[in-house]
């Protein structure tokens, strides 16, 4: 059917969607943190089909992610477009923890959404989320989260240097932790919309709106436009963090994110997780949704103030676009847009298409706690199930040396099945780490050439491998081994202890190609395909509450 918008629109980790329209074009930024590229671009004309364009800070010149801790890095994307050029507004966090917020706002601006895109202005602020409003007399104001959530501010910027003192517009909201603002101009009425309570379970979004473009503000005395705090029961959980847009006909939506927790222990959670709290985890992270939005005495609304996995359809003229493959044989001249690569951009210094053709060529980089030049190209995990398989070519030369195929969250939370050398033998191995915790459970000895493989089953991940030998590919083996997937989660990763927050989670779960080379002596894996699979999910997890 085409009367309907399916949710989520952006399946896995795609936080903090800022969504605009060109012409008969939609455009739809989210949130990067230290994944490269940085700020992931999506394109649509019905608002139904989403195509990736890659991301847009795709160099040093643009990002530099460097260091950057996990979910550090690139914070909640504004895009927005006025006097003939596209303005893209972000944050870098080069720290968040210990008491501390190392923040930094940019400026840059294209012509064209494929670029050039200008180099980086920093812009004035004193907390992250940061955003641009464009007067209809051509000026340009720029809207700040206040240190500390204590509030919206604004200040007029004028070729990115702020001109007068910041205004307060809105005092921290009812539920506290307000920020991700956006401001919008709608029949004499200036709405400043916000997301509140957190980016977890308290999240939602308000409106306040005003007849003065400085305020003041009133809030929406209806409560908030859209929240889960008090719906828990809901498959759609944590919706906040909006952005308006009007079609064409003027019909409004709001892009927003969510996330689709495992809302129950599933049969078959391995024996490691029954000891925690494996409910509630959302292990394809923070994702995209879109809900229609209404209008009542002047004030926006969206039905239920809720999520929905399908949502009234605006009246587009479907555009669907070609369906990209699953396999990817490394055929082309550059990554394709499903891969990205961690906290370095890619480069022909480490990332090869032609060194061997029809084949992905990695050179090793640093250890999983690496955060300068580690070799990771992956993929977001988009469902609960699915298959993730690759195929790899490796020989090493030294204990230092292994390359495999990755479930991966961050430095902390992942697992891998490498090969590498054990007493001068090369072994299959599949490591796992838990918050740093590593386990080392021996598989078998194998020969240069083999497939990986890695299945998603709700909370459980089960693994296997196929040796080519001398007689070519064999039968697939599925060593009798799970492991908890519900560690790879946003919750799980993010480690407070009392009074201490040492990380956040706000990533989601990848899988993908890895290969180190702890001593940088020149190891490198080769990769002939990567596929990955994901499954619709079962009908009982559909309609389960």
């Amino acid at each position: 059917m085409n009367d309907v918008i399916r949710n989520p629109v952006l399946p896995g980790f795609h936080p903090d969607p800022s969504i605009v329209r060109v012409g008969e074009d939609y455009y739809l930024a989210t949130s990067t943190f230290e994944w490269c590229p940085g700020i992931r671009l999506h394109h649509s004309r019905d608002l139904r089909h989403w195509r990736p364009l890659g991301g847009i800070a795709d160099s040093p010149r643009l990002l530099d992610l460097t260091g950057v801790p996990d979910s550090g890095g690139v914070w909640a994307p504004d895009l927005t477009y006025a006097n003939g050029r596209f303005h893209l507004v972000f944050s870098v966090l080069d720290n968040y923890a210990y008491g501390y917020k190392d923040c930094a706002n940019y400026l840059i601006t294209a012509e064209s959404i494929d670029g050039r895109w200008s180099d980086p202005i920093r812009l004035p602020g004193r907390g992250f989320d940061a955003a641009l409003f464009h007067e209809d007399d051509g000026s340009t104001w720029l809207l700040n989260m206040i240190t500390g959530f204590k509030g919206v501010e604004i200040q007029r910027l004028e070729d990115g240097k702020a001109i007068g003192e910041p205004t307060l517009l809105l005092a921290s909201s009812p539920a506290g932790i307000t920020e991700g603002p956006h401001l919008y101009k709608a029949d004499g009425w200036y709405y400043l919309l916000c997301a509140e309570g957190g980016t977890g379970f308290n999240h939602g979004a308000i409106v306040a709106r005003s007849r003065n473009l400085l305020g003041p503000y009133e809030l929406d005395p209806n409560g908030p436009l859209l929240t889960t705090r008090d719906k828990l029961d809901l498959p759609l959980q944590k919706a906040g963090h909006g952005c308006f847009v009007a079609t064409q006909a003027g019909e409004w939506y709001m892009t927003y994110l969510t996330s689709r927790p495992y809302t129950e222990v599933e049969d078959g959670l391995p024996e490691s997780a029954r000891d925690r709290d494996a409910t509630g985890r959302c292990v394809l992270g923070r994702e995209t949704a879109i809900a229609a939005v209404s209008w009542a005495d002047g004030w926006p609304r969206i039905d239920g103030a809720a999520p929905a996995l399908e949502v009234p359809a605006p009246a587009l003229e479907p555009h669907p676009w070609p369906e990209a493959p699953a396999r990817d044989d490394f055929d082309g001249p550059r990554l394709d847009p499903r891969w990205n690569t961690l906290r370095r951009h890619a480069d022909p210094a480490w990332l090869s298409l032609t060194a061997r053709p029809s084949h992905l060529r990695i050179t090793g980089g640093q250890s999983p706690h690496g955060r300068r030049t580690p070799s990771l190209v992956a993929q977001r995990v988009t469902a609960k199930h699915g298959v993730f398989e690759a195929g790899l070519a490796f020989d090493p030369q030294t204990g230092d040396q292994t390359a495999g195929i990755t479930a991966y969250y961050n430095s902390f939370n992942w697992y891998c099945l490498q090969v590498g050398l054990e007493q001068g033998r090369r072994t299959l191995t599949l490591v796992g780490s838990d918050r740093g915790r590593r386990t080392f459970e021996t598989i078998a000895e194998v020969g240069p050439d083999l497939d990986l493989r890695i299945v998603f089953d709700g909370p459980v991940l089960r693994f296997a491998y196929r040796d080519h030998g001398s007689g070519g590919p064999g039968t697939w083996t599925e060593p009798p081994v799970e492991r908890d997937a519900t560690i790879l989660s946003d919750e799980h990763a993010t480690w407070v202890e009392p009074g201490l927050l040492h990380a956040f989670g706000f990533t989601g779960a990848f899988v993908g190609l890895w290969v180190q080379d702890l001593a940088a002596e020149g190891g490198f894996a080769d990769f002939d395909h990567a596929a990955y699979h994901p499954a619709s999910e079962p009908e009982s997890d559909a309609s389960r509450p």
